[in-house]
Protein backbone atom coordinates (compact mmCIF):
# COMPACT_ATOMS: atom_id res chain seq x y z
CA UNK A 1 0.00 0.00 0.00
CA UNK A 2 1.35 3.40 -0.96
CA UNK A 3 1.99 5.24 2.28
CA UNK A 4 1.49 8.64 0.68
CA UNK A 5 -1.90 9.98 1.67
CA UNK A 6 -4.23 10.73 -1.20
CA UNK A 7 -5.02 14.40 -1.69
CA UNK A 8 -8.70 14.22 -0.93
CA UNK A 9 -9.32 17.91 -1.41
CA UNK A 10 -8.69 17.81 -5.15
CA UNK A 11 -11.77 16.26 -6.74
CA UNK A 12 -12.80 12.63 -6.60
CA UNK A 13 -12.75 9.56 -8.77
CA UNK A 14 -15.58 7.62 -10.43
CA UNK A 15 -17.75 10.71 -10.74
CA UNK A 16 -20.33 8.99 -12.90
CA UNK A 17 -21.22 5.81 -11.08
CA UNK A 18 -23.38 3.06 -12.50
CA UNK A 19 -25.34 0.33 -10.79
CA UNK A 20 -26.62 -2.97 -12.13
CA UNK A 21 -29.97 -4.66 -11.74
CA UNK A 22 -28.10 -7.72 -10.43
CA UNK A 23 -26.78 -5.81 -7.40
CA UNK A 24 -30.14 -4.16 -6.73
CA UNK A 25 -31.94 -7.53 -6.92
CA UNK A 26 -29.45 -9.08 -4.49
CA UNK A 27 -29.59 -6.21 -2.00
CA UNK A 28 -33.41 -6.11 -2.04
CA UNK A 29 -33.75 -9.92 -2.13
CA UNK A 30 -35.99 -9.73 -5.20
CA UNK A 31 -37.50 -12.75 -6.96
CA UNK A 32 -36.38 -12.94 -10.58
CA UNK A 33 -39.30 -13.85 -12.86
CA UNK A 34 -37.13 -13.69 -15.99
CA UNK A 35 -34.01 -15.71 -15.08
CA UNK A 36 -33.01 -16.04 -18.74
CA UNK A 37 -32.11 -12.32 -18.83
CA UNK A 38 -28.59 -11.42 -17.64
CA UNK A 39 -29.06 -8.92 -14.81
CA UNK A 40 -25.37 -8.02 -14.77
CA UNK A 41 -25.71 -6.29 -18.14
CA UNK A 42 -28.72 -4.19 -17.13
CA UNK A 43 -27.34 -0.82 -16.05
CA UNK A 44 -29.16 1.68 -13.82
CA UNK A 45 -28.04 5.30 -14.17
CA UNK A 46 -30.62 7.16 -12.05
CA UNK A 47 -31.48 6.60 -8.40
CA UNK A 48 -35.05 7.92 -8.68
CA UNK A 49 -37.89 5.45 -9.14
CA UNK A 50 -40.81 5.74 -11.60
CA UNK A 51 -44.27 4.20 -11.68
CA UNK A 52 -45.57 3.86 -15.28
CA UNK A 53 -49.14 4.93 -14.47
CA UNK A 54 -49.41 7.57 -17.23
CA UNK A 55 -47.75 5.28 -19.76
CA UNK A 56 -50.38 2.61 -19.10
CA UNK A 57 -52.98 5.19 -20.13
CA UNK A 58 -51.11 5.77 -23.38
CA UNK A 59 -49.28 9.02 -22.46
CA UNK A 60 -45.61 8.83 -23.46
CA UNK A 61 -44.73 12.50 -24.05
CA UNK A 62 -42.92 12.45 -20.70
CA UNK A 63 -41.49 9.08 -19.71
CA UNK A 64 -38.52 8.70 -17.30
CA UNK A 65 -37.51 5.45 -18.97
CA UNK A 66 -33.98 5.42 -17.53
CA UNK A 67 -35.39 4.76 -14.06
CA UNK A 68 -36.41 1.50 -12.44
CA UNK A 69 -40.17 1.06 -12.97
CA UNK A 70 -42.31 -0.13 -10.06
CA UNK A 71 -45.76 -1.64 -10.51
CA UNK A 72 -47.93 -1.63 -7.41
CA UNK A 73 -51.58 -2.24 -6.66
CA UNK A 74 -52.72 0.97 -8.40
CA UNK A 75 -51.04 0.10 -11.69
CA UNK A 76 -52.10 -3.53 -11.38
CA UNK A 77 -55.75 -2.67 -10.84
CA UNK A 78 -55.73 -0.29 -13.79
CA UNK A 79 -54.16 -2.96 -16.01
CA UNK A 80 -57.11 -5.22 -15.19
CA UNK A 81 -59.48 -2.66 -16.73
CA UNK A 82 -57.70 -2.75 -20.10
CA UNK A 83 -58.49 -5.19 -22.87
CA UNK A 84 -55.79 -7.70 -23.67
CA UNK A 85 -54.99 -6.02 -26.98
CA UNK A 86 -54.68 -2.51 -25.48
CA UNK A 87 -52.62 -3.73 -22.53
CA UNK A 88 -50.26 -5.59 -24.84
CA UNK A 89 -49.82 -2.54 -27.08
CA UNK A 90 -49.09 -0.16 -24.20
CA UNK A 91 -46.88 -2.52 -22.26
CA UNK A 92 -44.85 -3.38 -25.33
CA UNK A 93 -44.25 0.33 -25.88
CA UNK A 94 -43.12 0.69 -22.25
CA UNK A 95 -40.51 -2.08 -22.50
CA UNK A 96 -39.40 -0.93 -25.96
CA UNK A 97 -37.76 2.04 -24.25
CA UNK A 98 -35.24 -0.40 -22.75
CA UNK A 99 -36.07 0.47 -19.15
CA UNK A 100 -33.58 -1.02 -16.63
CA UNK A 101 -36.10 -3.37 -15.03
CA UNK A 102 -39.60 -3.72 -13.61
CA UNK A 103 -40.25 -4.42 -9.94
CA UNK A 104 -43.67 -5.79 -9.02
CA UNK A 105 -44.68 -5.30 -5.38
CA UNK A 106 -47.15 -7.04 -3.03
CA UNK A 107 -46.24 -10.38 -4.70
CA UNK A 108 -48.79 -9.52 -7.38
CA UNK A 109 -49.22 -12.08 -10.19
CA UNK A 110 -47.64 -11.35 -13.55
CA UNK A 111 -49.26 -12.74 -16.69
CA UNK A 112 -47.31 -14.81 -19.19
CA UNK A 113 -48.11 -12.23 -21.85
CA UNK A 114 -46.34 -9.50 -19.85
CA UNK A 115 -43.39 -11.77 -19.13
CA UNK A 116 -43.05 -12.69 -22.80
CA UNK A 117 -43.06 -9.03 -23.85
CA UNK A 118 -40.35 -8.29 -21.30
CA UNK A 119 -38.26 -11.27 -22.40
CA UNK A 120 -38.47 -10.25 -26.05
CA UNK A 121 -37.07 -6.81 -25.19
CA UNK A 122 -34.56 -8.04 -22.60
CA UNK A 123 -36.24 -6.23 -19.68
CA UNK A 124 -36.02 -8.14 -16.37
CA UNK A 125 -39.12 -8.55 -14.21
CA UNK A 126 -38.49 -8.79 -10.47
CA UNK A 127 -40.96 -9.28 -7.64
CA UNK A 128 -41.13 -8.59 -3.93
CA UNK A 129 -43.65 -9.14 -1.15
CA UNK A 130 -42.97 -5.65 0.21
CA UNK A 131 -45.53 -2.89 -0.02
CA UNK A 132 -45.00 -0.44 -2.85
CA UNK A 133 -43.96 2.46 -0.63
CA UNK A 134 -41.45 0.31 1.26
CA UNK A 135 -39.94 -1.12 -1.93
CA UNK A 136 -39.80 2.36 -3.47
CA UNK A 137 -37.95 3.93 -0.53
CA UNK A 138 -35.57 0.96 -0.16
CA UNK A 139 -34.65 1.03 -3.85
CA UNK A 140 -34.03 4.79 -3.78
CA UNK A 141 -31.86 4.49 -0.68
CA UNK A 142 -29.77 1.69 -2.18
CA UNK A 143 -29.42 3.30 -5.59
CA UNK A 144 -28.52 6.65 -4.09
CA UNK A 145 -25.54 5.03 -2.38
CA UNK A 146 -24.63 2.88 -5.39
CA UNK A 147 -24.72 5.82 -7.81
CA UNK A 148 -23.12 8.45 -5.61
CA UNK A 149 -19.61 9.82 -6.38
CA UNK A 150 -16.92 7.66 -4.84
CA UNK A 151 -13.42 8.26 -3.49
CA UNK A 152 -10.92 5.69 -2.24
CA UNK A 153 -8.48 6.81 0.46
CA UNK A 154 -5.87 5.35 2.79
CA UNK A 155 -7.13 5.18 6.36
CA UNK A 156 -9.18 3.30 8.95
CA UNK A 157 -12.88 3.84 9.62
CA UNK A 158 -14.43 2.87 12.97
CA UNK A 159 -17.78 3.39 14.64
CA UNK A 160 -17.20 4.85 18.10
CA UNK A 161 -20.43 5.31 20.07
CA UNK A 162 -22.26 5.89 16.78
CA UNK A 163 -19.73 8.48 15.57
CA UNK A 164 -17.97 7.58 12.34
CA UNK A 165 -14.26 8.27 12.97
CA UNK A 166 -11.91 8.24 9.99
CA UNK A 167 -8.38 7.67 11.29
CA UNK A 168 -5.69 8.95 8.96
CA UNK A 169 -1.94 9.20 9.11
CA UNK A 170 1.25 8.00 7.47
CA UNK A 171 1.76 4.28 6.95
CA UNK A 172 3.03 2.62 10.16
CA UNK A 173 1.84 5.42 12.47
CA UNK A 174 -0.48 3.02 14.35
CA UNK A 175 -3.93 3.42 12.76
CA UNK A 176 -4.72 -0.29 12.69
CA UNK A 177 -3.38 -0.83 16.21
CA UNK A 178 -5.60 1.97 17.50
CA UNK A 179 -8.58 0.44 15.70
CA UNK A 180 -7.88 -2.96 17.23
CA UNK A 181 -7.80 -1.47 20.73
CA UNK A 182 -11.07 0.37 20.01
CA UNK A 183 -12.66 -2.92 18.91
CA UNK A 184 -11.52 -4.55 22.17
CA UNK A 185 -13.22 -1.65 23.97
CA UNK A 186 -16.54 -2.52 22.30
CA UNK A 187 -16.49 -0.33 19.20
CA UNK A 188 -16.87 -1.52 15.60
CA UNK A 189 -14.61 -1.75 12.57
CA UNK A 190 -15.88 -0.58 9.18
CA UNK A 191 -12.71 -0.55 7.06
CA UNK A 192 -8.96 -0.90 7.52
CA UNK A 193 -6.21 0.41 5.24
CA UNK A 194 -8.55 1.29 2.34
CA UNK A 195 -11.81 3.18 2.78
CA UNK A 196 -14.30 3.70 -0.04
CA UNK A 197 -16.18 6.95 0.56
CA UNK A 198 -19.42 7.81 -1.21
CA UNK A 199 -20.94 11.28 -1.29
CA UNK A 200 -24.58 10.49 -0.57
CA UNK A 201 -25.59 14.14 -0.14
CA UNK A 202 -24.09 17.58 0.46
CA UNK A 203 -24.11 16.78 4.19
CA UNK A 204 -23.40 13.05 4.25
CA UNK A 205 -20.40 10.90 3.37
CA UNK A 206 -20.68 7.13 3.80
CA UNK A 207 -17.63 4.91 4.16
CA UNK A 208 -17.40 1.18 3.40
CA UNK A 209 -14.63 -1.38 3.04
CA UNK A 210 -13.69 -2.87 -0.34
CA UNK A 211 -14.93 -6.43 -0.63
CA UNK A 212 -11.38 -7.79 -0.58
CA UNK A 213 -10.43 -6.27 2.80
CA UNK A 214 -13.84 -6.30 4.53
CA UNK A 215 -13.59 -7.59 8.14
CA UNK A 216 -9.77 -7.74 8.00
CA UNK A 217 -7.08 -5.72 9.78
CA UNK A 218 -3.38 -5.82 8.92
CA UNK A 219 -1.01 -5.68 11.90
CA UNK A 220 2.70 -5.37 11.25
CA UNK A 221 4.57 -8.31 12.77
CA UNK A 222 1.42 -10.46 12.94
CA UNK A 223 -0.14 -10.18 9.53
CA UNK A 224 -3.81 -10.13 8.54
CA UNK A 225 -6.46 -11.00 11.12
CA UNK A 226 -10.22 -11.44 10.68
CA UNK A 227 -12.06 -9.23 13.16
CA UNK A 228 -15.44 -10.89 12.56
CA UNK A 229 -13.96 -14.34 13.25
CA UNK A 230 -12.06 -13.19 16.35
CA UNK A 231 -14.56 -10.86 18.03
CA UNK A 232 -17.93 -11.74 16.49
CA UNK A 233 -20.44 -10.06 14.23
CA UNK A 234 -21.02 -7.19 16.66
CA UNK A 235 -17.41 -6.05 16.17
CA UNK A 236 -17.83 -5.11 12.50
CA UNK A 237 -20.15 -2.83 10.56
CA UNK A 238 -20.91 -2.71 6.84
CA UNK A 239 -21.05 1.06 6.40
CA UNK A 240 -20.86 4.21 8.48
CA UNK A 241 -21.37 7.94 8.03
CA UNK A 242 -18.08 9.80 8.33
CA UNK A 243 -18.54 12.38 11.08
CA UNK A 244 -15.00 13.33 12.06
CA UNK A 245 -11.38 12.81 11.06
CA UNK A 246 -8.59 11.96 13.50
CA UNK A 247 -5.19 12.61 11.97
CA UNK A 248 -2.32 10.75 13.67
CA UNK A 249 1.13 12.28 13.25
CA UNK A 250 4.57 11.89 14.79
CA UNK A 251 5.01 14.26 17.73
CA UNK A 252 7.00 17.35 16.80
CA UNK A 253 8.32 19.45 19.64
CA UNK A 254 8.37 22.61 17.54
CA UNK A 255 4.71 22.32 16.54
CA UNK A 256 2.16 24.31 18.52
CA UNK A 257 -0.63 21.82 19.15
CA UNK A 258 -4.13 22.97 20.04
CA UNK A 259 -4.45 23.06 23.83
CA UNK A 260 -8.04 24.30 24.20
CA UNK A 261 -9.97 23.34 21.06
CA UNK A 262 -11.53 26.78 20.67
CA UNK A 263 -10.92 26.98 16.93
CA UNK A 264 -12.53 24.00 15.14
CA UNK A 265 -10.65 22.67 12.11
CA UNK A 266 -12.06 20.88 9.09
CA UNK A 267 -10.95 18.81 6.11
CA UNK A 268 -12.69 18.93 2.76
CA UNK A 269 -13.77 15.63 1.24
CA UNK A 270 -15.61 15.92 -2.06
CA UNK A 271 -16.93 19.32 -1.06
CA UNK A 272 -18.13 18.22 2.39
CA UNK A 273 -16.60 19.82 5.50
CA UNK A 274 -15.58 17.19 8.06
CA UNK A 275 -14.49 18.10 11.59
CA UNK A 276 -10.84 17.22 12.16
CA UNK A 277 -8.44 16.83 15.10
CA UNK A 278 -4.67 16.24 14.99
CA UNK A 279 -3.30 13.81 17.57
CA UNK A 280 0.48 13.66 18.12
CA UNK A 281 1.79 10.13 18.56
CA UNK A 282 4.60 9.48 21.02
CA UNK A 283 5.57 6.60 23.35
CA UNK A 284 3.27 6.14 26.32
CA UNK A 285 0.16 7.72 24.79
CA UNK A 286 -2.92 5.49 24.57
CA UNK A 287 -4.13 6.52 21.14
CA UNK A 288 -7.31 4.41 21.29
CA UNK A 289 -8.46 6.12 24.50
CA UNK A 290 -7.68 9.52 23.01
CA UNK A 291 -9.63 8.71 19.82
CA UNK A 292 -12.53 7.47 21.94
CA UNK A 293 -12.46 10.67 24.00
CA UNK A 294 -12.38 12.78 20.83
CA UNK A 295 -15.47 10.98 19.55
CA UNK A 296 -17.31 11.47 22.86
CA UNK A 297 -16.38 15.15 22.89
CA UNK A 298 -17.61 15.53 19.29
CA UNK A 299 -20.87 13.81 20.19
CA UNK A 300 -21.30 16.18 23.14
CA UNK A 301 -20.90 19.15 20.78
CA UNK A 302 -23.59 17.74 18.50
CA UNK A 303 -25.89 17.48 21.53
CA UNK A 304 -25.21 21.11 22.47
CA UNK A 305 -22.39 20.96 25.03
CA UNK A 306 -19.05 22.56 24.15
CA UNK A 307 -16.33 21.79 26.73
CA UNK A 308 -13.85 24.48 25.56
CA UNK A 309 -16.54 27.17 25.73
CA UNK A 310 -17.60 25.92 29.17
CA UNK A 311 -13.96 26.02 30.32
CA UNK A 312 -13.42 29.57 29.04
CA UNK A 313 -16.69 30.70 30.63
CA UNK A 314 -15.49 29.30 33.95
CA UNK A 315 -12.18 31.20 33.62
CA UNK A 316 -14.14 34.37 32.84
CA UNK A 317 -16.36 33.93 35.91
CA UNK A 318 -13.34 33.36 38.17
CA UNK A 319 -11.65 36.50 36.82
CA UNK A 320 -14.81 38.55 37.30
CA UNK A 321 -15.25 37.31 40.87
CA UNK A 322 -11.59 38.06 41.60
CA UNK A 323 -11.99 41.56 40.20
CA UNK A 324 -15.04 42.18 42.41
CA UNK A 325 -13.11 41.06 45.51
CA UNK A 326 -10.18 43.29 44.57
CA UNK A 327 -12.56 46.27 44.36
CA UNK A 328 -13.67 45.58 47.91
CA UNK A 329 -17.18 44.67 46.84
CA UNK A 330 -16.89 41.01 47.63
CA UNK A 331 -17.29 39.23 50.90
Amino acid sequence: MNSTLLNISQGYNNLHQKATVAVLAERMNLENLTPEIDLENRVIEEYSIARPSFQLTGFFDIFPYKRVQIIGKTEYQFMQTLSGEVLKERFEKIVSYQIPCIIVTWNLPVSEMILELCRSHGVPVLRTAKETMDADSEAIKLLRVMLSPKLTIHGVLVDVYGIGVLIRGDSGIGKSEAALELIKRGHRLVADDVVEIRKVSDETLVGVAPELTRDFIELRGIGVINIRAMFGYEAVKGSQNIDMIVNLEEYRKEKNYDRFGLEPRYDDIMGNKIFKVDIPVRPGRNIAVIVESAAINFRAKIMGYDAPEDFMSRIKRIKENAAIRDDGCGV
